[in-house]
């Protein structure tokens, strides 16, 4: 899911990252903490399939199963769509693609999407241009639910590798991460009703995780 304008050889290394992290993950290990929680209300009242957008392991998904909801888990990592449908057999449906190159879904399809942990891997250009993408894919008034990585997250590599573009880093095994600060968001999330944009502090990872959490409206 963190695929952009490098050379081949550092997007197979960044899939084959992704690919180890998911190659054995058991239900019993995944575990999700309250983040969607304070978006309840919209998603008990959701008709339509929630996308689950970088789902990784399903923890987003593992919540809305529980919730009764149906989900469309969608992640860059075949690995990780293999562990989605093993050990999520209720899913019906699932899809393995790179976002950078668009997503697979028809015009106003959705009236909820998720991204939680997956748009901090690109480009300017090309995050305008997926942000572009979830917007097509949201009916009138959809939501997108999103966390991103925070500029203050240091134990999760703020600051840390070569500058691409301000606050977008690249890594020694030639990954991109990007950090936000609050005129970062304004930048990128300024053309949507911001319903609910806050920094926090996230502790389900062993080290504590600093990042953005908010839900916007598309207006079309």
């Amino acid at each position: 899911m963190e695929f952009d304008d490098r050379n081949q050889d550092a997007i197979e290394k960044a899939n084959q990252r992704w690919n180890d992290i998911y190659s054995h993950y058991e239900r019993e290990k995944i575990k999700y903490d309250d983040w969607l929680e304070l978006f309840d209300r919209a998603i008990k009242k959701c008709k339509t399939p929630i996308i689950d957008l970088g789902c990784g392991s399903g923890n987003d998904t593992l919540y809305l199963l529980e919730r009764g909801k149906t989900v469309i888990p969608c992640d860059y990592s075949k690995n990780a769509i293999e562990s989605i449908k093993n050990n999520f057999p209720e899913i019906e449906r699932a899809e393995c693609f790179d976002m950078s190159k668009g997503l697979p879904f028809e015009d106003n399809f959705t009236d909820i999407i998720i991204s939680d942990l997956s748009l901090h891997y690109f480009t300017e250009k090309k995050t305008f241009e997926i942000l572009d993408e979830i917007k097509r894919v949201l009916k009138p008034n959809g939501l997108l639910f999103f966390r991103v990585n925070s500029v203050k997250d240091v134990n999760h590599g703020a600051g840390n590798g070569k500058e691409i573009e301000p606050h977008l880093y690249e890594t020694d095994d030639g990954r991109y991460k990007r950090f936000f600060d609050s005129e970062d968001i304004k930048k990128f999330f300024s053309n949507w009703e911001n319903l609910y944009i806050h920094e926090e502090v996230m502790v389900r990872y062993e080290a504590e995780k600093v990042l953005w959490r908010g839900a916007l409206k598309v207006n079309k």
